[in-house]
């Protein structure tokens, strides 16, 4: 008290305040007018400085009119009004953007559980999804449903809920551009352009609330499916030539950064932890062996590991990391809690320039995945832009177009206040791959990533090779050519055989033609196998076989068809699982949960009718076949073209031709079962099957994933006895099964999707 009265005596004599040494006043925030409506709230620090007010409402509800408030000098940012503070219900964003069509049933706003059904004008086609459910997440369930004609070079991109779309014109280089509603920001292409190939650029984008964001199971798909193609060893060229290998010798880099600032709940930092860490243990089972650095930050940012650190380290330098990693706490980044997203960026810039100039050579061949954890939220450096930029430049070296596929920029947005449209603009956009994620937190995602990187099984990597010219005789690179393709002899008692060919579409069965055997005769013993590009010692024998119970070729004699081939196919069970690796494994089987995954397909929703429209496009569909008459190894027929809708008419022509049948014979021996190919079509001619193709894949791809779509069965023309005769190539036509018939769909599924027979497929709704 003394004190006190001798500082207020000198005040009065003198006018002056004396200096006061000590600590300073300890500034709190109020509870006045902070409660909210229906729910609760949280607080990291009680109602001291920096503490962190986060809203809490029950499933299905979100807070309104803020997520969070920080205390800052004794107030609270934003500060509390009188303003009623309650949790409403999550809505989806208006469904009622269907141009040439009707959404029922109208309503001012959607909420949880509300259905939409969709239907087009007379006319038009539909796409999409016909009935949709309003999601906890605040998402349609589905895909976007649109009507159109597709007459124009690239088909109808549609209008996502919530949003609007300029450019109703869809030839190459004609551009759609969307916007979305007000207080819903837009997430992916606000531009996209129709490609020569027929495909849009960039990817489909979404009209998301504050509240809106994406399950686990989405994430795991779209992220896993995407990580999985770069993880795996595959070898391609890029537009000029230049192969492109991923092996042990380390061409892929991986940088992954974790948010410590206070804006990110202690709880879900170790929960990223743990995540990162099991990625990194997933990887580590891989053939490709990358580089790794991991960085954490608030204010400050400490590096856990550097690229250049990695590669001087020893055999145990996963273990290291991993510990390293498990011993870093919260609150090792000390007092500075502010948050430099840009200074993050300028460590990995600074790393990805070290490793360029050290070795220009190895940087072109280097691929860059960079991974980051955060909300967006920063209070200083600035933007990060102008470093993702540098990043950008730096592996591009000015030509973004050929070497996109040399970087990969994620980030996870974690939290409930994740700045949303900042964030878009920070990650790699590439056509139909998703690289933002928004998670409320990362408690779910731990448990789906065991699922989303799980190299215990073939499946979930099927398609996956390398394509390469048949003058390319490097045996390391024919080993990993097409390695479902398997070729069989099946040897009879009579001395006769048949020669086919079949693809791994599971690890224990192989699918073939029907037509490859005689039911009564052959018997599983008499099966041999030869891998056609295979080191793969791996030795196969057969179970058993099982032909399509509708297959019968002398079903329409009565009516004039002396060999009739639909459901002309078969499967072969192996006595013994295969084990998958880069040389032997699966091709993707429509209508399958691993092929929605290649497809980079999310959602629970995806049906077998979404992927006939992603793998069908169009009336000329670009696929393969698979060629024995090569004696050494077996390869892919030039593109061929599938034909569909009105240009499947000239099959039927020269069908009637060549075999002299009418109208009625040729609809009763060519059903819409069956896929055609051949023929001559805007000046491309397509090659035909030889004998001992029958059976095997035909398939279309994408990048470096294969889908089968049919199976080889029978065709118009022999025209491979002798030197080729192109003249007759004109009208040759080559007729295969349909692998989304519903009767073929069934009849894969009895088997493959069957848990006593091996390893499932787990096969979708039609």
């Amino acid at each position: 008290m003394e004190s006190v009265l001798c500082y207020l005596l000198f005040f009065v004599m003198t006018g002056i305040c004396p200096l006061v040494t000590g600590t300073p006043s300890h500034f709190k925030c109020s509870d006045i007018n902070i409660n909210i409506t229906g729910g609760t709230f949280t607080l990291s620090n009680n109602y001291d400085e920096d503490s962190i007010l986060r809203y809490r409402c029950p499933q299905g509800y979100y807070p309104y009119p803020v997520k969070m408030r920080q205390c800052s000098r004794g107030k609270w940012d934003p500060v509390p009004t009188r303003r009623q503070r309650e949790c409403r219900k999550v809505t989806c964003p208006n469904p009622n953007v269907l141009d040439n069509g009707v959404v029922e049933p109208y309503k001012p706003l959607y909420y949880v559980n509300d259905t939409t059904t969709y239907r087009c004008h007379s006319d038009y086609t539909f796409r999409g999804s016909p009935t949709r459910v309003c999601q906890l997440n605040g998402k349609w369930s589905g895909s976007t449903p649109i009507c159109s004609r597709d007459s124009d070079h690239c088909p109808d991109p549609g209008t996502p809920p919530g949003g609007s779309r300029t450019g109703h014109i869809f030839n190459i280089d004609d551009k759609v551009t969307y916007r979305c509603d007000n207080k819903l920001k837009l997430l992916g292409s606000k531009v996209r352009v129709c490609q020569d190939g027929g495909q849009w650029s960039g990817r489909e984008p979404e009209c998301y609330a504050d509240f809106t964001y994406d399950t686990p199971a989405e994430v795991a798909e779209a992220f896993g499916s995407t990580l999985k193609t770069t993880l795996t060893i595959h070898e391609e060229k890029d537009q000029q030539g230049k192969k492109i290998t991923l092996d042990r010798k380390g061409k892929l880099n991986i940088y992954i950064a974790l948010d410590a600032s206070d804006s990110i709940e202690e709880e879900d930092f170790e929960r990223a932890k743990a995540v990162i860490i099991k990625l990194i243990e997933k990887i580590s089972y891989y053939e490709v062996s990358p580089n790794y650095e991991i960085i954490i930050f608030a204010t400050e940012v400490t590096r856990i590991v550097s690229i250049a650190d990695f590669k001087r380290e020893d055999e145990k330098k996963l273990y290291k990391i991993i510990k390293t990693l498990k011993d870093y706490k919260y609150d090792d980044k000390g007092q500075k809690t502010g948050t430099n997203i840009a200074k993050a960026f300028k460590v990995i810039a600074d790393s990805v320039s070290f490793e360029k100039t050290g070795n220009k050579t190895a940087f072109t061949e280097t691929r860059h995945v960079i991974i980051m954890f955060t909300d967006g939220i920063y209070n200083m450096g600035g933007t990060p832009v102008y470093n993702i930029e540098e990043i950008k430049q730096l592996v591009y070296n000015g030509d973004e177009v050929k070497r996109d596929q040399y970087l990969d920029i994620y980030v996870f947005g974690v939290g409930e206040d994740v700045e949303k449209e900042n964030i878009d603009l920070w990650v790699t956009n590439r056509r139909d791959e998703k690289h933002f994620f928004i998670l409320p937190d990362m408690k779910n995602v731990q448990e789906t990533f065991d699922e989303m990187i799980d190299e215990s099984t073939s499946v979930g990597l099927c398609g996956l090779h390398r394509s390469h010219s048949p003058d390319e005789q490097n045996d390391e690179i024919r080993r990993f050519s097409y390695p479902w393709m398997i070729s069989f002899l099946v040897t009879r008692d009579d001395g006769q055989t048949s020669n086919c060919l079949g693809s791994l579409v599971t690890p224990s069965f192989i699918l073939t033609a029907a037509h490859c055997f005689k039911l009564l005769e052959d018997v599983p013993d008499q099966i041999s196998f030869h891998i056609p590009s295979g080191t793969n010692t791996q030795p196969l024998k057969a179970k058993d076989f099982k032909i399509h119970p509708q297959y019968k070729p002398r079903g329409k004699v009565s009516e004039g068809i002396s060999e009739y081939y639909e459901y002309d196919v078969a499967l072969i069970e192996l006595e013994k699982e295969i084990e998958a690796d880069a040389s032997l494994r699966p091709i993707c089987i429509p209508c399958t949960k691993e092929t929605s995954g290649a497809l980079r397909l999310t959602g629970s929703d995806v049906t077998c009718a979404k992927h006939k429209e992603e793998l069908l496009k169009g009336d000329l569909v670009k696929a393969f076949f698979m060629s024995s008459k090569r004696k050494q190894d077996i390869f892919p027929k030039n593109p061929i073209q599938i034909k569909l809708g009105h240009k499947r008419d000239a099959c039927i022509e020269d069908a009637k031709k060549a075999l002299n049948i009418s109208d009625e014979k040729a609809k009763l021996l060519i059903t819409d079962n069956f896929l055609c190919t051949g023929g001559e079509e805007q000046n491309h001619v397509d090659e035909v099957s030889c004998k001992g193709d029958s059976g095997g894949a035909t398939f279309v791809q994408d990048q470096v994933r294969a889908f089968q779509v049919g199976v080889v069965s029978w065709g118009l023309k022999d025209l491979c006895t002798g030197s080729d005769n192109y003249g007759e190539l004109a009208t040759a036509r080559d007729f295969h099964i349909d692998l989304f018939n519903p009767g073929v769909q069934d009849f894969l599924k009895l088997y493959l999707g069957n848990e006593t027979r091996g390893t499932p497929l787990t096969f979708l709704e039609r």
